[in-house]
């Protein structure tokens, strides 16, 4: 079973459920997923781009999360971290700093990276690896990091 085929499941269990958190988030991602197909002339997504998907979504309700919070909007809040709960379920497992920094190691091995000009070598390489399971940001600043150490 593929993960979009999975989520269709899970939403119309939801559905049937009445679960009302759980439907919002899925209904969302299903959209979200068929968007991105008919954007691309695509006639059905991988699991990688469907990961992906949910990813920026994911990300998307950290930022409502942090603004609501800030507006003093706890109701809001609530519900954007329900939604998150649920994206996070069908992302793969986190990758720990350590296994992170090992796998950057790896790939500037891998690449030949030499200093920090080929960082965007480095980040060709490793996203792939690491979408869904990694902050885009905080891996460009470890990989920042680890090419600045092999220059110096």
């Amino acid at each position: 079973m593929t993960l979009k085929e999975k989520i269709g499941h899970d939403y119309n269990e939801a559905l049937k459920a009445r679960d009302e958190r759980r439907l919002s988030a899925l209904r969302l991602l299903r959209t979200e997923a068929k968007k991105r197909e008919v954007s691309g002339q695509r006639k059905e997504l991988t699991d990688a781009e469907v990961i992906e998907t949910i990813s920026s979504l994911a990300k998307q309700r950290r930022e409502s999360i942090r603004l609501f919070a800030e507006g003093g909007r706890q109701d809001l809040v609530e519900k954007e971290e329900a939604e998150l709960k649920v994206l996070l379920a069908y992302l793969p497992q986190a990758l720990t700093p350590a296994e992170l920094e090992e796998l950057i190691r790896q790939v500037m091995q891998e690449t030949q990276a030499s200093g920090p000009k080929d960082q965007g070598k480095v980040m060709k390489a490793i996203m792939p690896q690491v979408t869904g399971r990694a902050d885009g940001k905080m891996v460009s600043e470890m990989v920042k990091q680890a090419l600045s150490k092999v220059a110096g």
